[in-house]
C-alpha cells in the first residue's frame, strides 16, 4: 500500500513542459546595431560586398613588366609581400615595397605599392 500512495504522489508532482509559439518568435538585436569602431567599419565593408578590407587575401601574380606591375595596395607608406616564385617553391621570396617606382622580384615579376585610403 505504501509503494502505491508513493506512486500517486510522484504522478502528481510532476508537471508537463509546454513550449509557446512566443519563445521560437523572438527576435535577437542584429550584431551590426551592437558593434563599434574597426568592427563596424569592417561589417559595414562586407555587406558593400568586400569581403576582404584589409587585403589581406593571397593573390595569384598576373604576368607582370616594369609598366604593368602586380598592383598591391597599402594605407601606409611601404609594405613587406612574399613571392611564391615557383608553384613547387618550398620557401616565399620576401620584400619590402615601397610607394613610388615597381620594383622586381629575383624570379622576374614586377610590384607596385598603390596607396588606399584605411577602413
Amino acid at each position: 500500500m505504501a509503494w502505491l500512495c508513493a506512486r500517486t504522489v510522484l504522478q502528481t508532482c510532476r508537471r508537463p513542459i509546454s513550449y509557446s509559439l512566443t519563445c521560437a518568435q523572438k527576435n535577437f538585436a542584429d550584431p551590426l546595431d551592437h558593434a563599434t569602431g574597426v568592427d563596424k567599419k569592417e561589417m559595414l565593408a562586407k555587406l558593400a560586398g568586400n569581403d576582404d578590407p584589409y587585403n589581406l587575401t593571397i593573390k595569384r601574380r598576373a604576368h607582370s613588366t616594369k609598366e604593368t606591375p602586380n598592383v598591391v595596395y597599402s594605407s601606409f607608406e611601404s609594405r613587406i609581400i612574399g613571392c611564391i616564385c615557383d608553384e613547387d617553391a618550398m620557401h616565399v621570396n620576401w620584400m619590402w615595397l615601397h610607394q613610388g617606382a615597381p620594383r622586381r622580384c629575383e624570379c622576374g615579376h614586377w610590384f607596385k605599392l598603390v596607396e588606399k585610403a584605411p577602413l
